[in-house]
């Protein structure tokens, strides 16, 4: 429950710091609505739609109503897939809108104590430190191989987690031995001759529970002509942080990665997760305020692109790429890939060059699957309605693969996939893997 006192302090900063002729940019049109999922699965609430959620950001501001629960309900609710950005013909940053509002009534409310035990260990205890990353990893890598994990199985002790938790278990993915972590060479050389030099972002749980999808990600680029440097010292991208209201941790990890990469005579930053990639894409704006640091988050941010569009425009997808056996094979955007890197085409550009695999559209593959960070675990119960209506048009293509580009999104599918009883004939695989398979160097 927000106090008054809290209310007040809320109301004071939205007004202060909410971008008022942003706000002012929403003409209310209603383009955003078709797009939005919570709009949809919600029985098209209006408080539950971006042009709905503007207009109470704005009231308050306003001082026209309070920042109440329904409020505080409204924006927590939002996956901040920002689908909505792309149609809207006045192009509404809503994204930072969210970002800003959350933040405000993040930094201005007391938290229970068992929820702000949890934030602080996570947005300020993990997440930002590599080396705990990794041993957490690692435990969880012990569990999975000790055998815990098939005792814990047996002896149903996960039937106290929720269901949709217990299933989320099923699909982790194999994690690699913390010396492997630790092991991560630091420049990599193309496979033959030099066509460009670039930085990699590997991320923390990149690099960690997704390694393998790190390294299928190297060795792709190195075949396509580029050495590599993973430069020491970058960290966590810091979109967990922006997008759960701890902003200004999120601005010390981006100073860490501008300060990490800006020395390196390269020309690409290279990310391969969708999600990662939007907020480094976002570093700009987020510093735009320390003159200190917006021209060096811009130059940060000129240089990022997908792996994707670097593998194309190295023409990489001309390549003899063979799958391993023939099958159909969809696609499903990383919401951030698509509505903030502006990466679509080149995704579906390297899967529809790949003899032997058949490529069908989904219907709707631009809408959100529901994983949206940790959405999935705060608020399942809308996460797993979205995740239903995206299951029904993925078993509409018939595909045996389903691919995507973020570890998020590859784990919902997983998830949906096992919640449809699907797992014997269809499988979800992150397009760097996908792409090694078919090159036959995995």
């Amino acid at each position: 429950m927000t106090t008054a006192k809290e209310k007040k302090q809320i109301q004071e900063e939205f007004k202060n710091r909410m971008d008022e002729s942003e706000l002012l940019n929403c003409m209310r049109c209603g383009f955003c609505l078709p797009s939005c999922p919570t709009y949809i699965e919600s029985g098209f609430q209006e408080s539950h739609s971006p042009r709905g959620r503007i207009a109470l950001m704005k009231a308050v501001a306003d001082g026209l109503i309070e920042p109440d629960e329904d409020v505080e309900r409204s924006l927590a609710l939002c996956l901040g897939c920002r689908a909505c950005e792309p149609v809207c013909p006045a192009g509404v940053n809503y994204g930072q809108l969210l970002e800003e509002a959350r933040d405000i009534i993040n930094q201005n409310k007391k938290h229970k104590p068992g929820v702000h035990l949890l934030r602080k260990a996570a947005f300020k205890g993990l997440f930002p430190h590599q080396n705990r990353m990794q041993a957490a990893a690692g435990l969880l890598g012990l569990y999975q191989r000790s055998g815990l994990q098939t005792a814990v199985r047996k002896t149903g002790m996960l039937s106290i987690l929720p269901e949709h938790l217990r299933t989320m278990e099923k699909v982790l993915p194999p994690v690699p031995k913390r010396k492997d972590m630790k092991e991560r060479p630091r420049f990599l050389p193309a496979a033959h001759s030099v066509q460009k030099r670039a930085a990699f972002f590997s991320g923390c749980l990149m690099d960690t529970l997704f390694l393998a999808t790190n390294h299928a990600t190297t060795s792709l680029l190195q075949a396509a002509g580029c050495e590599i440097v993973i430069p020491d010292g970058q960290a966590c991208c810091g979109a967990l942080h922006g997008h759960s209201g701890e902003k200004e941790t999120g601005k010390e990890l981006a100073k860490r990665n501008i300060a990490s990469f800006e020395a390196l005579e390269i020309d690409y930053i290279i990310t391969n997760a969708g999600g990662c990639g939007a907020f480094l894409q976002e570093y700009a704006h987020l510093l735009k305020d320390e003159p200190e640091w917006a021209e060096r988050a811009r130059h940060f941010t000129r240089k990022l692109k997908d792996f994707s569009s670097v593998l194309v425009e190295l023409g990489f997808h001309e390549k003899n790429l063979q799958a391993q056996t023939p099958h159909t094979v969809t696609y499903q955007d990383s919401c951030h890939l698509r509505n903030v890197m502006h990466t679509s085409e080149e995704p579906r550009q390297l899967l529809k060059n790949i003899e032997g695999a058949e490529y069908r559209e989904m219907e709707k593959a631009d809408s959100c699957c529901g994983s949206a960070g940790i959405y999935n675990i705060v608020e399942s119960e809308m996460s797993m309605k979205i995740l239903d209506s995206k299951m029904k048009s993925a078993k509409k293509t018939e595909a045996g693969v389903i691919v995507t580009a973020n570890p998020g999104c590859l784990l919902q599918m997983q998830l949906g996939i096992q919640r449809e009883g699907l797992s014997s004939r269809v499988r979800a695989v992150h397009l760097a893997d996908y792409l090694l398979e078919a090159m036959n160097l995995s």
